[in-house]
């Protein structure tokens, strides 16, 4: 079986094991890992052997920009101190934590490779636990939470990660210079991502055809990644960046059709390429596991085991601290923003391994600058598949039934900031339709219709209007009403939805908020545009 051959089948294979992981009601990505496991068991299937630049490349930038564009930089700004905590403090701590155990348990592994494993499973990847909150109605917060640690935390871990590999390429390392680097990689990966970002939002105020815009979509967060890579500036922070602009001005200027059709294609991108890379973590264990043996490898299993609890603990002794002391040190803060045991705790337990932590494993190269293997890499390999397992099975399988016991489910949300959006967004429309009655002459008839479809927002159907018919089924009078109606309904969404930007720009909704309502708008915009090509069919 041919490489590519295998790629496909192995997509067809996890296309089917999301069913069964909806039934079963266990996270798809445990899944993945099991199916992929069993796959590894099947006599003479090949392996797929990817590039390390091929893994980053394919992988990285289109799930971490679509993470950016679905993120709510509002949100985000809100929340700026517990998520620094968790994807900057935490992911540094990790790796420090891990490189320190495992220099002392595993013998023979330099420092170097040391903070290699440690940069490799510091990042959480919360994928899983997002999933299971929204499925059952976790508090908004919390979700938030998760998403901006997913989010960020890329970019400390493979900052770190990269560094730490330099480290052991070289065999050099310096702290002061790394620490310099480590901005200089920052700030290049952030100035990259914003002119990347701006010059996507130009683009799209000329790309008119939804296929054309969502192909330069698909293309930005390559545009970003290279350039900046190429540079010596971290590429993730570049295309966390330029996702993050594209959020904020697309959408002023990206078409209805455009939006419905991205919401589709990023689903089935996303979905694609996160089953590849589960599944071909399973594969990857199931043959480590298969070129064990227990009398020679006894003690790197337990070494494992070690450091899977380094990982776990290390989260739970951050997370609490964290949370709870800058409370106690500032009154004030505890008032203006207390928080439940109980949230903290499904935080702190949330932390299972995964993609991120799989793609830095399998891009780990095999050689230093002298030819030389690079030290302690099976090592490194077989901990880092020991710890994405264990934290997805550990953690990942009782994680539904500790929300409920925690009393996190079934979070009714607040959707007030939402209402008041709509009523203000209804009341731009009503005026808007107000001015043009006063200016245009129009038909009574549209007029007070779609003032009720403003109104109420339902589906109206303009051929039970009392009106005479003639041999054709539709008279002048009947089809003027009709085009009046139909360019009444366009103008007033065009207010509508920048009145909905508007509140947006102006902190009044979350960016979460705009993309519901605007959903809503796009839908019926595409009603209009669909009904006047049947029109102009008919």
């Amino acid at each position: 079986m041919q490489g590519l051959e295998l790629v496909l089948t192995l997509l067809v294979i996890a296309a089917g094991l999301a069913p069964l992981a909806r039934r079963i009601r266990v996270p798809f990505p445990v899944v993945l890992v099991v199916g992929g496991l069993a796959l590894a068991l099947i006599p003479g299937l090949p392996a797929v052997d990817l590039e390390p630049d091929i893994v980053f490349l394919v992988f990285v930038p289109p799930l971490l920009f679509w993470a950016a564009l679905t993120t709510s930089p509002r949100e985000l700004r809100r929340n700026v101190r517990p998520i620094g905590f968790l994807a900057v403090g935490l992911v540094l701590v990790t790796a420090a934590a891990v490189a320190a155990v495992a220099h002392a348990v595993v013998p023979g592994m330099p420092w170097a490779a040391a903070f290699v494993l440690g940069a490799v499973v510091s990042p959480p990847d919360a994928a899983a636990a997002i999933s299971v909150a929204r499925g059952l109605g976790v508090a908004p917060r919390l979700v938030t939470l998760l998403e901006g640690e997913t989010l960020m935390n890329d970019t400390t871990a493979f900052v770190t990660y990269r560094m730490a590999v330099a480290a052991a390429v070289t065999g050099t390392f310096s702290l002061a210079g790394a620490a310099l680097r480590f901005v200089l990689i920052g700030t290049g990966g952030i100035a990259v991502g914003l002119a990347v970002g701006h010059a996507l939002v130009w683009l799209l105020r000329f790309a008119r055809q939804p296929a054309v815009a969502n192909t330069l979509a698909l293309l930005t967060p390559f545009a970003a990644y290279l350039p900046a890579e190429r540079l010596g500036a971290s590429g993730v922070l570049a295309v966390v960046t330029a996702g993050l602009v594209a959020a904020r001005h697309a959408p002023s200027v990206v078409s209805p059709r455009t939006r419905l059709q991205a919401r589709g294609l990023w689903g089935v991108l996303e979905f694609l390429l996160t089953g590849l890379i589960f599944i071909l973590l399973g594969m990857e264990m199931g043959r480590v596991v298969q070129g064990l043996s227990f009398a020679r490898d006894s003690r790197l299993l337990w070494q494992a085991a070690v450091i899977s609890a380094v990982v776990i603990v290390t989260r739970i002794a951050w997370v609490f601290p964290v949370a709870y002391v800058p409370r106690l040190l500032s009154p004030s803060l505890a008032r203006r923003d207390p928080v439940r045991w109980q949230a903290v705790a499904f935080l702190a337990w949330a932390g299972m391994r995964g993609g991120d932590s799989l793609v830095m494993a399998l891009a780990l190269p095999r050689a230093t600058a002298t030819g030389a293997p690079l030290p302690a890499r099976g090592a490194i390999l077989l901990i880092s598949y020991a710890v994405i397992a264990s934290t997805l099975v550990l953690q990942g399988l009782p994680l539904r039934p500790l929300v409920r016991r925690l009393g996190l489910s079934g979070v009714t949300v607040d959707g007030g900031e939402e209402r008041t959006a709509r009523q203000k967004i209804a009341e731009a429309g009503l005026a808007h339709l107000d001015d043009l009655c006063r200016r245009e002459k129009l038909a009574p008839p549209a007029v007070e219709r779609l003032r009720s479809q403003i109104t109420l927002r339902t589906r109206l159907d303009l051929v039970d209007l009392d009106l005479p018919a003639g041999q054709d089924g539709l008279t002048q009078d009947y089809r003027t009403l009709l085009e009046t109606y139909r360019r009444l309904e366009s103008e007033v969404l065009r207010v509508e939805r920048e009145t909905a930007i508007r509140l947006r720009d102006e902190d009044e909704i979350s960016d979460e908020v705009l993309r519901r309502i605007q959903r809503d708008l796009d839908l019926e915009e595409l009603r209009i545009e669909e009904d006047d090509d049947a029109e102009s069919l008919g």
